[in-house]
């Protein structure tokens, strides 16, 4: 009999969501995904030492300051990192663009731009490769940019359904609607509430948007993230894709059984409204208070995981120099 994981892949491409190579050679997924959490554990646990030092030795012969040496450093850092992790999966990478940048348009698309030459010169297609950008209304403008200018992306942190709306509108190749960051705050304001992970209300709305994004013929591809326990991935089983955390793989890898698909193409088609304005985005995430208060906090979080890279960078940039 084969496990739930060899048996969720006949239904979902599974996706790796971690920087760990050998959970990757181990779990053979079709894509990885990466953010600055993930790139920041990933170094610390010192498989990338090697890979580290020659960034910081080319960083430190950089002309400009030690903070744009450290500025290029992170950059080919999570490129390199992109890249080793691409000799592992017949598929693509997600790369995030810096969290601070969550609310800048033109410097988001600069700093994706970056991100492609970058991959570009290490001889990686962009066919190989996704840009994630937060899902706030500058980040869905900088993806519908990049998109044109045949630059795929990853639009994350969404927990509403007008995000996830905003970026079929936009064109954009992918989404991640987070699924237990949902349950997360669910389970804090109703602490007495039990749900079954049919019911949880990071499932339904990964079910709604995939639902209305097959209605209407949107072709942007559904991949529910940020699971905290098996069975919520169980009960996307048909979605799209599925980013899972090692953790979660090992648990699937190790049980034995099938999975019925649960999300489906029903052949259903409604005709597609008029784009959502700016201002009716905004009214719709600020009337949402779960999803105005986790994706301030999925930015505070990224960026906060972001800094901690920058100053173990910037240390090990002065050490070499000193």
């Amino acid at each position: 009999m084969p496990n739930l994981l060899e048996d969720l892949k006949q239904h979902s491409t599974v996706v790796a969501d971690t920087g760990d190579l050998d959970a990757i050679r181990r779990f053979a997924p079709q894509d990885a995904t990466t953010n600055p959490s993930l790139i920041l554990k990933a170094v610390k646990s010192g498989q990338y030492d090697a890979l580290l030092d020659d960034i910081l030795h080319a960083a430190g012969s950089h002309n400009g300051t030690r903070n744009e040496a450290v500025d290029e450093a992170c950059d080919r850092l999570i490129v390199a990192m992109g890249t080793l992790i691409l000799d592992h999966v017949p598929g693509r990478v997600s790369t995030e663009v810096n969290a601070r940048l969550s609310f800048d348009t033109e410097g988001s698309i600069a700093k994706a731009r970056r991100l492609v030459a970058l991959y570009e010169e290490a001889g990686i297609g962009r066919e190989r490769i996704l840009i994630k950008l937060a899902s706030t209304w500058e980040g869905i403008r900088a993806a519908e940019v990049l998109e044109r200018e045949g630059i795929p992306c990853n639009l994350t942190l969404i927990f509403n359904f007008a995000q996830a709306r905003a970026c079929a509108e936009a064109g954009v190749f992918l989404i991640s609607p987070f699924v237990g960051r949902i349950l997360d705050w669910y389970r804090k304001a109703n602490p007495d509430t039990a749900y079954a992970p049919e019911e949880e209300p990071g499932v339904q709305s990964v079910r709604a948007i995939y639902d209305y994004f097959r209605r209407l013929e949107y072709p942007t591809v559904v991949m529910g993230a940020s699971f905290r326990n098996s069975g919520e991935i169980l009960a996307l089983a048909g979605c799209d894709r599925l980013t899972i955390s090692p953790a979660l793989l090992e648990e699937l890898a190790e049980r034995e059984g099938s999975v019925t698909p649960e999300l489906s193409d029903t052949g259903e088609r409604d005709s597609r409204p008029s784009p959502l304005s700016e201002a009716a985005f905004r009214w719709e995430l600020n009337e949402d208070a779960m999803a105005t208060e986790k994706l301030a906090e999925g930015i505070r979080g990224f960026e906060a995981d972001q800094v901690k890279l920058e100053s173990l960078l910037h240390d090990r940039l002065a050490n070499r120099q000193a």
